[in-house]
This record gives C-alpha cells, structure tokens and sequence, in this order.
C-alpha cells in the first residue's frame, strides 16, 4: 500500500518542467529533488515529500532524460497518477522505482490518497477507482526499489 497527500498539477507537464536542464550538469540527485518543478512553481519542491502527484494527460512528455523521475523521487514524491504518460518517462519511472499510475483522478491538493498496486485500485477521498493495472514484472521491479536493484536480486 501506497499512500500520501495529493499535489495536483495539470496537463502537459515536460520533464523539463520537472527538472530544468541548467541542473543536470551535477551527477547529483539531491540537487534534483532541491529544484523539481522550479520553473513551474518555485515553492513546490518544498511541498513534495510525501506526496503523490495527480495531474492532467502527457505528464513526462518532451525529452526522455531519466533525470526527471528520479529527481521527482529525490523530491519525496511516493506516486505520479496521470490518465497519460509520455512512454518513455513511463518506463524510465519504473526503471528508478517511481510508480507510476494511469487514472484520470479528480481530487483537490492535500487529499489524502492510497494506492494498492496488486489490485490496481487507489482510493481518494473515500471513494475507490481502478486504475489500469501494472504488469507482475513492473510490479516487482517497483518493489525491488528499481531496475538495478531487481537485477542485482536476480543475480
């Protein structure tokens, strides 16, 4: 079970909104989490921990630099929910241990949200809604904390 505050964003949102390429010359990550979202809101890295994300359709569209979800996961954020998400932001935030969840989620900023990976519900202000379902490999990839780690499990 997953669970955390809502911070909701809209549609659209680039993965150069989530981390400007100014910052990605440091290797790192903790830089990344300090300045997520700067040019969108500067004030909203500071409100990440904890949080799962709810926004519009296209999040992570633009450039496929794996920097984006990791510096969303440096920031706190436990979960991304989305209706649509670039593909390869998709795979690059499962590859880093970010799940991510395709829902189209109406809840307002500070609602309370769970998340039940294996029976691909969450639940947002008492009431429970389907999302669809990650695959039993994404799932154990998520659990292992990434890719890396689930291969070096596997070893």
């Amino acid at each position: 079970m997953i669970t955390g505050h809502a911070v909701c964003l809209g549609p659209d949102i680039d993965t150069d909104l989530i981390i400007a390429g100014r910052y990605l010359r440091t290797k790192d990550r903790s830089v990344w989490g300090a300045h997520v979202f700067e040019d969108l809101d500067p004030s909203l890295a500071g409100r990440l921990s904890g949080a799962v994300i709810v926004a519009g359709r296209n999040f992570g569209c633009g450039s496929s630099r794996e920097q984006a979800p990791v510096a969303l996961r440096e920031a706190g954020v436990v979960a991304v929910i989305s209706p649509l998400f670039a593909r390869i932001f998709f795979r690059n935030a499962i590859n880093v241990g970010l799940p991510v969840l395709e829902a189209d989620l109406t809840c307002r900023n500070g609602d309370q949200i769970a998340i039940n990976l294996d029976c691909g519900t969450l639940s947002s202000a008492g009431t429970i809604h389907p999302f669809t379902p990650l695959s039993p490999r994404m799932r154990e990839i998520l659990s292992a904390g990434g890719l890396v780690q689930y291969w070096r499990e596997k070893a």
